[in-house]
């Protein structure tokens, strides 16, 4: 049986490493240290108590066939329950790892999916290592037929293992296919193959003989980040508004007046407002906040200009673009998430607009 050792550390809920005695475990030869930093979700929700981090590495049938796991217990939460601060403490315990122990080939986080590809976003932009970051969760939980934790985790050191997975950033790994951080949205609230992406297509797959790869991200994150979460003490806040027929543009003047220093529209079409959205974000633009402009349509990029008064294409006039910001191919969730970060680096329109150009 595996035994845990315990040692002091900076994990929210402590950390416990994987020391396999047992002789009936044989390593493969040179098999790479992966470790588990689990934060809870459906994956840990068994009925009567969740699992810990270390049932979870042992509900791995052959994990010493690919790589040699090791385990730490950040949380065990659902992921909608995670807070902003804990975002940033876990990035910082990631970057921790990479820095204090160069020998580990690669981390593997646990999360619940309802929110899992804005934390993999944050951790895609923040984790400053070219090494992996794979996330994974489950659809089912594990007091259910069918559940499907232990073969994505399984898969995640998999894929966190492969030599070819270094550089290409975050992943998130579910349903036997590899997606990147920055491009993956869940689509279904329940189906198992739920997270997908829409347009580019996934980055590989986990197949029996093999983590196959056939294309890598192109835009910035990880290694070649500009976003240094040991220097944040808290992310600002940003909120994220629907556009729909005859919206009042109070609500986007609330946020401002409550505090939000960026908010995300979620535009019809290629990124028009309705109603009277268009005077609560001269409203607010006018009060020194940004707004992002994106799209409800689930895919699609906003150019430059884009956007406005519910003109069509016409977009604003030159006098309100100034805060104004094109949110590029980024779903809005994950608009937020760089708009977080870019605003504890600058207030400075044009170098805000570079940031979501470059990543």
């Amino acid at each position: 049986m595996p035994r845990c050792i315990s040692r002091p550390g900076k994990a929210v809920l402590g950390i416990a490493l994987v020391v396999l005695l047992s002789p009936t475990l044989v390593w493969a030869q040179d098999v790479p240290r992966v470790r588990l930093v689990a934060t809870g979700g459906t994956i840990s929700n068994r009925t009567g108590g969740r699992l810990t981090a270390e049932e979870l590495v042992a509900s791995m049938p052959g994990i010493e066939r690919y790589a040699k796991p090791e385990f730490e217990q950040f949380s065990n939460l659902a992921s909608s329950e995670l807070t902003l601060d804990q975002w940033v403490t876990l990035a910082r315990r990631l970057n921790e790892i990479f820095r204090t122990d160069p020998a580990i080939a690669g981390l593997v986080v646990t999360s619940g999916t309802d929110t899992l590809e804005e934390l993999a976003y944050f951790l895609d932009l923040t984790v400053r290592s070219d090494k992996p970051v794979v996330v994974v969760g489950s659809m089912r939980n594990p007091s259910t037929l069918g559940y499907e934790g232990a073969a994505n985790l399984l898969e995640g050191f998999r894929v966190a293992a492969s030599p070819d997975a270094r550089g290409k950033g975050t992943l998130v790994v579910l349903n036997d296919e590899i997606n990147a951080a920055r491009e993956v949205t869940k689509t279904d609230a329940l189906r198992l193959n739920t997270f997908q992406t829409r347009g580019y297509g996934i980055l590989g797959v986990v197949d029996a003989d093999r983590v196959a790869f056939y294309r890598a991200p192109l835009k910035r994150h990880t290694a070649r980040s500009e976003f240094d979460i040991a220097s944040v003490p808290k992310l600002p806040r940003v909120d994220v508004l629907l556009v729909y027929q005859g919206a009042d543009g109070d609500l986007i003047k609330a946020a401002a007046d409550a505090g939000a220093k960026g908010i995300v529209v979620a535009g019809a079409g290629a990124g028009a407002t309705s109603g009277t959205q268009q005077d609560g974000i001269d409203y607010a633009t006018k009060k020194g906040v940004f707004v992002v402009t994106t799209t409800r349509a689930g895919a699609g990029r906003i150019a430059s200009g884009r956007g406005g008064r519910g003109r069509g294409n016409a977009g604003p006039p030159p006098d309100e673009i100034s805060r104004r910001i094109a949110g590029e191919d980024l779903a809005p969730v994950k608009a937020r998430v760089l708009l977080m970060l870019a605003l504890t680096r600058t207030s400075d329109p044009a170098e805000i607009q570079r940031m979501f150009t470059e990543y």
